[in-house]
């Protein structure tokens, strides 16, 4: 079965396309629990009478200007430990995610991540089974050296996730 694992050095672009996000750089981290994802005007709402949350991602890091609107089932909220050892809730939902040709199924919690290297963490729970993680290499599915135009092939910088994003 370790021949179905997919490597991946200790950054990797992936995609989270359920969201709206087809290219969005990761940092691949085994000592993070849970994945996170960079949101900022994170707000709850009702949609079919169930719990959604709507919130904006700036995929790539130093582009304020390129905003997605991205809306979800709200799974959870959880308390989560940050690497500075602060505690916050945030809002957990799913996504697929694609990498090094493979897709599987993630849970994210929503944070804002601004001031970090990386719009994404993708952590130990999302990795398990599905990847091997070598941390002396970088971009081992692929590099991108302009994923800014992924965002602008005439896909919508407003995502719904599984429905509309009200």
């Amino acid at each position: 079965m370790a021949d179905a694992l997919v490597t991946l050095g200790w950054r990797e672009w992936v995609g989270l396309p359920e969201l709206g996000l087809p290219l969005i750089k990761a940092k691949v981290d085994t000592g993070a629990r849970t994945s996170a994802l960079h949101a900022f005007q994170v707000e709850r709402f009702v949609q079919d009478r169930a719990d959604w949350v709507r919130f904006s991602v700036h995929p790539l890091q130093g582009r304020d200007d390129l905003v997605v609107r991205c809306a979800a089932p709200l799974l959870d909220r959880r308390c989560v430990t940050d690497s500075g050892g602060h505690r916050e809730e945030r809002a957990v939902v799913a996504s697929m995610l694609e990498v090094g040709g493979q897709r599987w199924p993630v849970e994210l919690t929503l944070t804002d991540r601004d001031s970090m290297r990386f719009r994404m963490l993708v952590g130990r729970t999302a990795l398990s089974g599905r990847a091997l993680v070598d941390v002396q290499h970088s971009y081992l599915t692929g590099r991108h050296a302009d994923a800014a135009a992924a965002y602008r092939s005439g896909e919508s910088a407003d995502s719904a996730g599984a429905g509309p994003a009200r």
